[in-house]
């Protein structure tokens, strides 16, 4: 069974900073790529920021220049570096990753539980 724990979400003030990670764990060949999405109440689910397994990053243009993507392939984790951090950025956070789960075939695709972001004075 494969799963993705995240961590790191709170109530933080306007202009602050957060780092979320998100951890894979469980039986898998390897993983591809890796990102967050959020979801504000009222909103549809909406794309973040991706990493993919080799490094190359791209971001949504509301997040593009305060959130920073990175992941460590030796643990498996992903992380979200948020600063300059504004109120419409609050929302529920997702991670989600790409799974090879044998050497050959058996891809999936895997979500997080959330982590609840709260930026607010």
């Amino acid at each position: 069974q494969v799963q993705l724990v995240e961590s790191g979400g709170g109530l933080v003030q306007p202009g602050g900073s957060l780092r979320l990670s998100c951890a894979a764990s469980g039986r898998f060949f390897s993983i591809s790529a890796m990102g967050f999405y959020r979801q504000a109440p009222g909103k549809e689910r909406e794309w973040v920021a991706t990493i993919t397994s080799g490094g190359s990053t791209d971001y949504s243009d509301s997040v593009k220049d305060r959130f920073t993507i990175s992941r460590d392939n030796a643990k498996n984790t992903v992380y979200l570096q948020m600063n300059t951090l504004k109120p419409e950025d609050t929302a529920v956070y997702y991670c989600n990753a790409d799974f090879r789960l044998y050497s050959i075939g058996g891809s999936a695709n895997y979500w997080g539980q959330g982590t609840q972001v709260t930026v607010s004075s």
